[in-house]
C-alpha cells in the first residue's frame, strides 16, 4: 500500500481532550520488564539492634544518590553531558556523566546542563528517538533540555499518551513538520516523527494489520529522497504476557512491511521496539525468559528474522541492529523501571534502538544511547547520525 502524500499539516483530527481520571497504561514501569526481585529493605526489617545491620547491608549502589545529595563520579561523559556533581533536586536540577570504567551514570532526575559534541558535518543528519513515558510529564521534568542540547534534525517520540497535537513551542519551533499518530484509547501509547526535513510522503498505518484501529498511536513512516524513516512503539506482549497473541499478529505483519519497503529504499527503523533481542540485552536474562514481555522465544526470533543476519529469510534484505553491531560485547540499557531502585542498582533492558538497511550501514556516523539523559522519563534516548541528506 503506497504511502500517503505529505503535507504541511500536522495529523488528521485529534480525539476529545484529556481526560481528568487516569487511564489503563501499558508501560513497563508499571509491571512489566520488572526484575525478579524485591526490594531489600523488606527482607531484612527486624526488630532492634538488627537496624544498624540493615543499613550496613545497604546495596553498594546506593552511594551518590538524593539521600545523599551528590555524585562521587569523577568520569569523563564522553562528550554526553558535563560532568558535574549530581545536586538531585526534586526540580530537575543536576548533570550526570559516564563513569570512566564504561559504567552507566544513576542519577535519577534530568541533568539541566547538558551538552553534546557537535555532529561529525554539515552534510550529517541527526536523528534521536525517545520513549518519553507521557509528554506532558516529561515536559515537567526536564524535556526541553534535552531537546535543546540535543538539536536533532529528526526526532522520533514514542508513548507520548497525547490526545490532541501539541503546541510545545520547544517542538514547534524546532520542527516544522510534525506528524503525530494518536491512539484512540485516551491517554495511551502515541507515536510522532517530528523533523527538519520535508517528507516526501508520510503513512500511520500498518498494511495487512487486521486491526487498524490498534496500530493508530504505533507508528509513523516517513518517505525521503534516500530512505524511509519508520518510527514504532511496538505493542507490548503485557504482563504475563497476556497480549503475546497481539504482539505476534504485529509482528507477522510488520515483517512483512519492512521487506517491503526494503525492497524500495533502504530503511531507517527506530523509537521503542519492546524486545530484548539477545541476553546480553538485559540485566536478568534467566530469571525473565519466556515469562517477561519483550524477552519470548516469539519475539526475539521475530527481530532475528527481520535483521536476517544469517541470510535464511529468502527474498529478504538483511538489517542492522545499529548499536549492538558497533557495541558486541557492551551491556548498557535504555529502560529502567522506577520502582526497586533498579536505575541505581543497573538492572535495565535495552527496548530502544535503530535499526538499518545492511547497505546504508556504511553511512552510520555514530550510534550512542544517551546513558545519562533519565529522569524525564524512565527511558533514555538513543541518538544516531547519518552521512548525507535523508
Amino acid at each position: 500500500m503506497a504511502p500517503k502524500r505529505a503535507t504541511k499539516r500536522k495529523a488528521a483530527s485529534p480525539p476529545d481532550d484529556d481526560p481528568t481520571t487516569p487511564s489503563e497504561s501499558e508501560h513497563q514501569s508499571s509491571s512489566d520488564h520488572e526484575e525478579q526481585e524485591k526490594p531489600a529493605a523488606k527482607k531484612r526489617k527486624t526488630a532492634g539492634p538488627s537496624k544498624a545491620k540493615a543499613a550496613a547491608k545497604a546495596p553498594a549502589g546506593a552511594k551518590g544518590t538524593k539521600a545523599q545529595g551528590q555524585s562521587k563520579s569523577k568520569g569523563k561523559d564522553k562528550g554526553k553531558g558535563e560532568a558535574e556533581n549530581q545536586n538531585q533536586k526534586s526540580t530537575g536540577e543536576g548533570t550526570s556523566s559516564v563513569a570512566e570504567d564504561g559504567r552507566q551514570p544513576t542519577n535519577k532526575v534530568l541533568p539541566v546542563h547538558i551538552a553534546f559534541a557537535p555532529k561529525a558535518g554539515e552534510s550529517t543528519v541527526r536523528i534521536a528517538a525517545w520513549n518519553i513515558c507521557g509528554l506532558a510529564a516529561a515536559q515537567k521534568k526536564g524535556f526541553k533540555y534535552y531537546i535543546e542540547a540535543e538539536d536533532p534534525d529528526v526526532l522520533i517520540l514514542t508513548e507520548t499518551k497525547v490526545n490532541n497535537d501539541p503546541v510545545d513551542p520547544a517542538l514547534t519551533q524546532r520542527f516544522p513538520y510534525r506528524y503525530w499518530s494518536i491512539s484512540n484509547k485516551k491517554t495511551y501509547s502515541g507515536t510522532a516523527i517530528l523533523s527538519k526535513v520535508e517528507p516526501i510522503s508520510v503513512d500511520y498505518t500498518l498494511p495487512g494489520h487486521p486491526d487498524p484501529k490498534s496500530v493508530k498511536g504505533r507508528i509513523v513512516t516517513l518517505e525521503f529522497a534516500s530512505c524511509y524513516l519508520v518510527g514504532t512503539y511496538v505493542v507490548n506482549a503485557g504482563t504475563g504476557l497476556k497480549t503475546l497473541d497481539e504482539k505476534k499478529v504485529w509482528n507477522t505483519h510488520f515483517e512483512a512491511y519492512i521487506r517491503q519497503l526494503d525492497k524500495k529504499k533502504p530503511v531507517v527503523w527506530a523509537g521503542d521496539l519492546n524486545v530484548a533481542p539477545t541476553e546480553i540485552d538485559l540485566a536478568n536474562p534467566k530469571t525473565n525468559w519466556n515469562k517477561t514481555p519483550g524477552y519470548t522465544e516469539a519475539e526475539t526470533s521475530s527481530f532475528a528474522r527481520i535483521l536476517n543476519t544469517s541470510g535464511k529469510e529468502a527474498d529478504a534484505g538483511k538489517f542492522v541492529d545499529v548499536w549492538r553491531d558497533r557495541h558486541p560485547g557492551l551491556r548498557h540499557y535504555t529502560y529502567f523501571s522506577y520502582r526497586f531502585n533498579c536505575r541505581e542498582k543497573g538492572l535495565g533492558w535495552r527496548l530502544d534502538m535503530f535499526v538499518v538497511s545492511e547497505r546504508m550501514a556504511s553511512r552510520v556516523q555514530m550510534c550512542e544511547i544517551r546513558s545519562e539523559i533519565y529522569g524525564a522519563s524512565d527511558h533514555c534516548p538513543v541518538v544516531l547520525e547519518l552521512e548525507g541528506p535523508l
